[in-house]
């Protein structure tokens, strides 16, 4: 097993956070009982989602507009209620043809996008269901969801069977992912060890930081991306055996439905690009972004792009069909974005474009739709339907 140290420009930037101890101390004890390594899905599933100290089990405001209120990036229904009103549109249609009045939604933040399609769709929707992992939100999504407690309910885990409209928005580019390394032509996986500092180096340190590092770690393996075609030199990338697993759970618990993705990500031809050799892993942290996942963990988000090809073809293999893939561009102009700018205050509009503009989340977001026990030309793909590509 190979390792190395990384350093972290984020952390040295000045900005002072408290240390994770307790959740640095469970992932040292997970390396520990793997031998002194463990896969990074394993890693980041534990900084991330661990119930007690992981980092959406915080009760920061991880999701807003302003660093200075603590929060960590931005999602579309806070830019703008027009998201939220042409997603809506789509998802009326998909109420109609699954011949539902229900809505999940998975990784609901702050309430805010199911405040608006709860306003926008009235009584087409009946039960409106959050799904979230840590609960730690809840009151905020109380207090937005106020006016509509009797259609509201919260889960934490999946029940036997479901139906109706599943909503996730920016959910896949959250699901751990495992990292592998090409390397002189032979495949690494590339995972977590962790070492002590030396004393010199800690001298340097606040007394209350830990005295040990994470580092990454590599181990031959027998995975494989999807593709290596056109690949030379060395290459770094990830693949989503965790996604894929549970866009699979999902169709096998509904019995009937239709289910919008909404994220960033490309289909597999440009996601295993040749020239994309460092891979799309990237975290969040006061709205700024940086590549290190082994520092201030727990304390910002870690995401990476979706294989939305992948995330199709674990749909069909369990059942479903692939209905429309699009960008977020087209599928908010198609759903009605610009009618619903028009009725937006006009200082909101300029956040509201960025919803569509290319070079924002327009073109780098796609939206995935997917059947199950139901077929039909979404209203959102009707135009610039990209299907094809994937």
């Amino acid at each position: 097993m190979q390792s190395y140290k990384t350093s972290d420009p984020l952390a040295q930037s000045g900005i002072q956070v408290e240390p994770k101890r307790d959740l640095e101390a469970l992932i040292r004890k997970l390396i520990d009982e793997g031998d002194g390594w463990i896969d990074f899905s394993k890693f980041m599933s534990t900084a991330l989602y661990e119930p007690r100290w992981g980092y959406y089990s915080s009760q920061n405001s991880q999701i807003g507009s302003s660093p200075s209120l603590g929060s960590d990036f931005v999602t579309a229904p806070e830019l703008s209620v027009a998201f939220g009103q042409a997603l809506g549109n789509s998802v009326a249609q998909a109420l109609e043809q699954t011949q539902t009045q229900e809505v999940w939604e998975f990784g609901p933040g702050t309430g805010e996008l199911a405040r608006q399609l709860l306003e926008h769709l009235g009584d087409r929707v009946t039960k409106y269901t959050l799904v979230d992992v840590s609960g730690e939100l809840r009151a905020l999504q109380n207090e937005n969801l106020r006016n509509f407690k009797h259609k509201v309910q919260w889960v934490s885990e999946l029940p036997p069977s479901m139906q109706g409209v599943l909503i996730g928005n920016e959910v896949l580019d959250a699901l751990p992912v495992n990292l592998l390394k090409r390397k002189s032509g032979v495949w690494l996986e590339q995972g977590v060890t962790y070492s002590q500092r030396s004393a010199e180096s800690v001298t340097d340190l606040p007394v209350d930081f830990d005295s040990y590092a994470f580092e990454w770690a590599f181990r031959e393996t027998s995975l494989r991306p999807p593709t290596e075609v056109g690949f030379t030199g060395d290459y770094l990338t990830e693949i989503h055996p965790q996604g894929a697993a549970f866009i699979q759970t999902l169709v096998e618990k509904f019995t009937h439905g239709a289910f919008f993705f909404i994220d960033y990500g490309f289909p597999e031809r440009e996601y295993y690009h040749p020239q994309r050799h460092m891979g799309t892993l990237m975290c969040h942290f006061r709205h700024r972004s940086d590549d290190n996942p082994l520092l201030l963990v727990g304390q910002k988000d870690i995401t990476a792009h979706v294989n939305f090809t992948a995330m199709a073809l674990a749909a069909q293999d369990a059942g479903a069909d692939v209905l429309g893939y699009t960008s977020q561009a087209h599928f908010l102009i198609n759903s009605g974005l610009l009618e619903a700018l028009e009725r937006v205050p006009s200082s909101q509009r300029a956040a509201g474009l960025k919803l569509i503009n290319e070079h924002e989340m327009g073109e780098l977001f796609k939206v995935l739709v997917i059947g199950v026990g139901v077929s039909f030309d979404p209203l959102g793909c009707q135009h610039a339907d990209r299907t094809h590509t994937l």
